[in-house]
Order: C-alpha cells, then structure tokens, then sequence
C-alpha cells in the first residue's frame, strides 16, 4: 500500500497531463514502472524550468503548450544533463538535502524512452502540434547477455536447496531448517515454470490446484494465466502445502509462501535467500545469483529442448515475442560457441594411408599430401 501512497504523492506534484498519461499509459502496469517513469518526467521538467522556461515558478505550472516549444537543442542537453547532476528532495525530517545523481547510458536511454512516450501522447491527443522527439537520437549499447545457469550450476543449486543442512552450519543451519521446504518448492517453481518472482510470492493458497496440476499468476499486466506444473514441481508444491496448512501464527492466511514472521514472504527475502544457495553452490557470477537467472534458465532451456519461440512467449507471460527473443539470442550465442570451439580448421582428423618406401620400409601419408 505504501507504494501507492508514494505514487499518489510523486503524480500530486506534477502537471495534470502528467498524471492522465502516466494513469492511461501504464494502465496494469507495476507501481514500480508507474513512480519510475513519474520520476524521470518530473527530472526533465525541472530541467526546463531551471533552463528554459525561468518564470515558471513551479513544475505544476507546466502545459503541453510549454513542451511543444521545446526543441531539439533542449533535448540534446537534457540527455548531457542526465549524465550527472544535481537533484533536492525532503528527507524524514523535513529538511531539504542535496543530492548528486548519475548516470548510465542504459539509464539515459531509459529517461528518455519515458519523455518520448510523454511527447507522443501529447501529440497523439492533440495537445501538441508535433513530436519533436521523434529527431532525438538514443545512445546505441552493446550489453553483454547475462548468461543463464548450466546444467552443473542448476544440479549443484537443487542439491543445496534439497540438503542445505550438510552445507549450512550454526544458526545459518537453523534458519535453512525452518524454511526448507518452501524454498525448495519455490525455487522448483521458478526453475520449473519460469515464472517472475512478484508471480510467485503473490500466490495465494486458493491460487493452486492439484486436480488439474495447476497454478493461477498475475502477470505484469494484470492478466491471469493458468501455469501448469511439471511433476517434480507438483511434488514440492504438495509436500509444502502439507506443511503451510499445519503453520501457526500466519498472519496473512491468503498467501501462500509465508516468511518467518507469518507475512507474505517478499522479492527482497527470495532474492537474499538464493545468494546464499548460490554461494554454498559455488555460483559466484552475479547474473547468476538473482532470482531472474533462473527464469532465464527456464527459457534457455526450453528453446534448447526445441520448444518453438512463441509457445515459449506464452509460458513466459511475454506480450511482446520480440522479449523472448533475447533468449533466443542467448542460446545462440551459446550454440555458436560450441560450436566454434569443436571445430577443426583442417577439417577434422586427416586420414592415414600406409605405404612403403624404397628400402622397404613402412611410412605413414597423410591424404592429401603429395610432397
């Protein structure tokens, strides 16, 4: 709840525009996605106040007839601004602190995909006369694909998971112990299934049904799927719902993974709890170690067993099959390397044919040569 209340406080301060494109663009998307695009607007538009347009004594003040003035100029030194530079807010005490923020060419990119989508609503709706965004020129990146686990990284995690008690020691030993068999059928999920760590610590008890092998997420948008569970998940799930409904003092009866302390279990607790796992796994690459390594492993590995790349796009949730693609990407990056590092630049072994020489005596030809 308290994510909305930061979202209601962020759109309050902004211009009324603002606030209807954020509510019908992102309509279903994450509070999270909502407050970062909200942030990134309001960035740009204290920049136009502090630069351009000096007599607007407040962000609020801001029409669409003040953007449709801004020109190319303007947003070549937004993105150079964006680079670093300095922002205020309050802090819980009231004072205002000072703050120096940077950033990425991923980041810039970013903050101005969100400005972008803000221009073409105004243009879309009428309230600007063009789009002066569509001239802006996006920093190109090259990123290195995160790479999903192997088959020994997986089978080294699972045996952690099934007998952290011979990995763990002291009270590290004892917390694995009261929580064993919800991460286990947690992490078999998410392995299993490839679904997003926000899909499954929002399941609720009621969301699982073993008759038809099942269980119901909410996606990113809002919809809901149906996700059907292999064998080896379906028996986790079972041996921990037994448990889960012999638990006391839950305090949140609805949700299905519960914490120490009878909540909801958060993304923050999965992702903690799966470094340690990894770390006594021995997986040390960081891309490995949080939790959406293993929902790309899930996709990997379904592209790999020769799923075809829509289905996939269905398993994963993904509205767009252009997202499913990078793992398609990944996995071809990884064949090509097999692939490469196999080859023989001679063209394999040469053949071996055995002769005589002149004195008699046996010598070995290599095909091919005649010299």
């Amino acid at each position: 709840m308290s994510k909305y209340i930061d979202l209601t406080k962020i759109l309050t301060r902004l211009p009324d525009f603002v606030f209807d494109y954020i509510e019908i663009a992102y309509d279903g998307e994450s509070v999270n996605t909502q407050i970062g695009y909200s942030l990134d607007i309001r960035t740009f538009l204290e920049y136009l106040r502090k630069f351009k347009f000096k007599n607007i004594q407040s962000i609020e003040d801001f029409t669409p007839k003040e953007l449709g003035e801004v020109t190319l100029r303007d947003l070549n030194g937004f993105k150079a601004y964006l680079r670093e530079y300095e922002s205020e807010y309050i802090n819980a005490k009231g004072n205002t602190v000072k703050r120096i923020r940077r950033n990425s060419e991923y980041g810039i990119n970013r903050k101005l995909s969100g400005i972008r989508g803000l221009y073409l609503y105004l243009y879309k709706n009428d309230l600007i006369d063009s789009n002066i965004t569509d001239k802006l020129d996006f920093k190109k990146i090259h990123q290195k694909m995160k790479k999903p686990l192997t088959t020994h990284d997986t089978l080294a995690l699972i045996d952690v998971l099934c007998n952290g008690e011979n990995y763990f020691t002291g009270r590290s030993r004892a917390s694995y112990l009261t929580r064993k068999q919800r991460d286990i059928a947690l992490f078999m999920a998410y392995l299993g299934t490839g679904c997003r760590v926000s899909e499954l610590v929002n399941l609720n008890v009621n969301d699982v049904d073993f008759d038809s092998s099942s269980f119901v997420v909410t996606r990113k948008g809002g919809d809901q799927q149906e996700i059907f569970m292999p064998i080896q998940v379906e028996n986790e799930m079972l041996k921990y719902m037994e448990e889960r409904l012999e638990m006391k003092g839950i305090k949140d009866e609805d949700a299905l993974f519960i914490s120490r302390n009878g909540k909801r279990l958060s993304p923050q607790t999965v992702e903690k709890n799966l470094k340690s796992y990894c770390i006594a796994a021995g997986i040390t690459d960081p891309d490995k170690m949080h939790p959406h390594a293993l929902r790309r492993t899930f996709a990997c590995n379904m592209i790999a067993d020769g799923v075809d790349i829509k289905m996939v796009a269905e398993l994963m949730g993904h509205k767009n099959i252009e997202v499913t693609h990078r793992y398609y990407t990944q996995y071809a990056v990884e064949k090509r390397r097999e692939i490469m590092r196999k080859f023989e630049i001679a063209g394999g072994e040469p053949e071996k044919n055995e002769s005589t020489d002149t004195n008699g005596q046996n010598v070995t030809v290599l095909k091919g040569d005649q010299s």
